[in-house]
């Protein structure tokens, strides 16, 4: 069974190379992908949402132009192993899930998706030739039409410069960067230089 314009194996390449190995959840929402496209009409514009951060986004991003980077794929991170696409302009569109009352003839599957056994315990030969079985039979499908707060486009707005690292930011975040107000996802090894010290950063000290 196919996965888009590839074969199960060259589809299982693919994954290793974006991904780092052939993971059963990006193989899996190859299949997703490919039902839920399958569904929508004819040269729909369409976009997507993800209900869970692991391995789903890479199976859109892999078959489709959609990405979070471009932001025509969000992710909303219910933990559940679905997928919607929707028409860009109108919301409606298909959401695809794993069903877990589909799975009684797919055992490894069953365990997989459940959490059943630890990851080392997992027989990944037997899991990935059910997913290669299966395919999408193991999916339900749902007609959704998405939130208004999902279609909408939102906007930078005015950047302006932060009074304390001097960096670009949307003004819109406050009188000082996020990361200033304590939101950097780190911690800096050496003290932070000064909007008022970093023009001196530029001037050229000769030879």
């Amino acid at each position: 069974m196919n996965i888009g314009p590839y074969t199960f194996e060259e589809f299982k390449q693919k994954v290793r190379e974006f991904h780092g190995y052939p993971a059963p959840g990006v193989l899996l929402g190859g299949y997703m992908v490919e039902l839920a496209r399958s569904l929508l009409p004819p040269d729909t514009l369409f976009e997507a949402v993800v209900e869970t951060r692991k391995c789903l986004p890479d199976a859109v991003q892999l078959l489709t132009p959609l990405s979070v980077g471009n932001n025509w794929m969000k992710i909303v991170d219910l933990g559940r192993w679905a997928l919607t696409l929707y028409d860009k302009y109108t919301g409606n569109g298909c959401r695809v899930f794993m069903d877990p009352f589909k799975l009684a003839a797919w055992p490894e599957m069953k365990s997989w998706l459940l959490k059943e056994k630890a990851k080392k315990d997992q027989d990944s030969d037997r899991l990935l030739g059910e997913i290669q079985l299966a395919g999408a039979t193991v999916c339900s499908v749902e007609s959704v039409t998405v939130s208004d707060h999902i279609l909408s486009k939102p906007h930078m707005g005015p950047v302006g410069l932060c009074p304390l690292c001097s960096e670009p930011y949307p003004v819109k975040h406050g009188a000082i960067c996020r990361g200033c107000q304590g939101e950097a996802p780190y911690q800096l090894a050496a003290p932070a230089v000064t909007a008022e010290q970093r023009p001196a950063l530029y001037v050229g000290s000769g030879p």
